[in-house]
């Protein structure tokens, strides 16, 4: 369903972005039906970052040799630039022990990729798990994410998207807003709604009702940005 709907938006997208959990189990058989179909993506470019459900039990190593070819020294982070907007795609799932880190050398990577680039230039940043304290009981943050945002203090536009919790939010911090759109998959409760982030169970035909799509819709001029959410189904 939503690779059709990219399919009949009507334009062709310069790229697409998985922010993660491209799988359940992180099984060959579940990697290969996914590559196969992001194959149908009609886009000029598919990237992809990684989430927990894509590490389980092996750190990583079978998602990093179907979609890590092109990252920095195949560990699974990366950047590129398209219409003047520069985008740093940061992986912080690879451990399942230490869920919601970045580590020294992703970190290094990002003071590098960044140094030469104009304070005006905006900036995109895709992880699966938020690079803000959303809800640390529930793994809801990145425990080293000040580390990378630090380095990005001097630019004027920062956004960062993630997954992972399945659910609308917008937080602004300084230079930083964060975003996070409805889920296609399963929906899972608001923070400390629940004892523990797992799938809510909802009345027969009413899944529809708690998945979405966020469309952004920039005009050139104005002052701000035009955010639509819309339910797959009313």
């Amino acid at each position: 369903r939503a690779i059709d709907q990219i399919n009949t938006l009507g334009y062709r997208p310069d790229f697409v972005m998985h922010t993660g959990d491209l799988t359940h189990l992180s099984t060959a058989a579940q990697f290969d039906q996914v590559q196969q179909m992001m194959t149908g993506i009609h886009a000029d470019r598919v990237f992809t970052v990684p989430g927990e459900h894509d590490s389980v039990g092996d750190h990583g190593r079978a998602y990093l040799k179907t979609f890590g070819q092109n990252s920095v020294g195949g560990e699974g982070w990366y950047s590129f630039d398209t219409h003047g907007v520069h985008f740093i795609a940061l992986v912080n799932t690879l451990s399942l022990e230490k869920l919601g880190h970045l580590g020294p050398d992703q970190v290094d990577f990002v003071r590098k990729d960044v140094a030469g680039l104009s304070s005006d230039t905006p900036i995109v940043l895709f992880s699966h798990i938020p690079l803000f304290a959303m809800y640390p009981q529930w793994g809801w943050s990145t425990d080293d994410a000040l580390q990378v945002l630090s380095l990005l203090k001097r630019f004027a536009s920062v956004t960062a998207l993630n997954g992972h919790v399945h659910q609308l939010f917008t937080r602004t911090e300084g230079n930083v807003t964060f975003h996070s759109a409805t889920t296609t998959a399963y929906p899972l409760p608001k923070p400390g709604a629940a004892a523990a982030p797992t799938p809510q169970v909802l009345p027969a035909r009413q899944l529809q009702a708690a998945l979405g799509i966020r469309t952004v819709d920039y005009r050139q001029g104005t002052a701000a940005l035009a955010i639509t959410d819309e339910q797959l189904q009313t």
